[in-house]
């Protein structure tokens, strides 16, 4: 598989790369968000760990424009404290989010995270099909564009419908790895909020994902 390190301080980019080829992977690199998005599109890219704050394109951006095109898993990676700059990456559809300082062997995990497929049963419910094996949605036979984290809350709430889950229960299990201690309550909600879009019909009264108001989320088990 093959990680691209979007970083333009060499130092952390040097660390990075070598960890992730440490661990079998193949990496390419990019000092810049136009280098960026250059290589994303000349390679078969299965994972991105792409930094906010970029000289020529930043990170947001980069984001932005590889989402028009892929669901791969990325990995945003920030030295900002503001936690609007978190919710804003998720929003436009970033999967992950670790803030600098950070321990490679972090990043390690939670690039191995990303990349685990499930193997379970398709769902049908209503319009959607969701295949965990193959990681695709389909509403009305039309394929909705996930992340990787999106697609594992989406699986997690429509897998035992009418089932209220807190913020803190969907983060155990869609985000499958004990290295998310920093993860807020506003991140699943800026999740949920893309996934509404990508397949509710009318995202101010959903269909699908319901808020239980003090509680969580769930999937409205009234849908055949």
């Amino acid at each position: 598989m093959t990680i691209l390190i979007v970083e333009d301080e060499d130092t952390i980019r040097e660390v990075e790369k070598a960890y992730v080829l440490k661990e079998g992977f193949k990496a390419i690199e990019a000092a810049d968000g136009e280098q960026a998005l250059k290589l994303f599109k000349e390679n078969k890219v299965d994972l991105v760990v792409l930094d906010l704050n970029l000289p020529k394109i930043n990170g947001i951006e980069v984001c932005k424009t590889i989402r028009q095109h892929s669901a791969v898993p990325i990995i945003m990676v920030t030295a900002r404290s503001e936690e609007i700059d978190e919710i804003i990456g998720l929003q436009l559809g970033a999967d992950d989010y670790i803030k600098k300082p950070f321990s490679p062997s972090i990043l390690i995990a939670r690039i191995q995270a990303l990349l685990r497929r499930n193997k379970s049963e398709e769902i049908i419910i209503g319009l959607l099909t969701i295949n965990p094996e193959k990681m695709t949605v389909t509403k009305s036979g039309e394929k909705i564009t996930l992340t990787t984290t999106q697609f594992n809350i989406l699986y997690t709430l429509a897998n035992n419908p009418g089932r209220v889950y807190t913020r803190e229960e969907i983060m155990d299990l869609a985000y499958k790895d004990n290295l998310t201690p920093d993860i807020l309550d506003r991140t699943i909600d800026a999740h949920i909020k893309s996934i509404r879009k990508s397949i509710e019909k009318d995202t101010t009264n959903p269909e699908f994902i319901l808020t239980v108001i003090g509680k969580g989320y769930k999937f409205n088990d009234e849908i055949k």
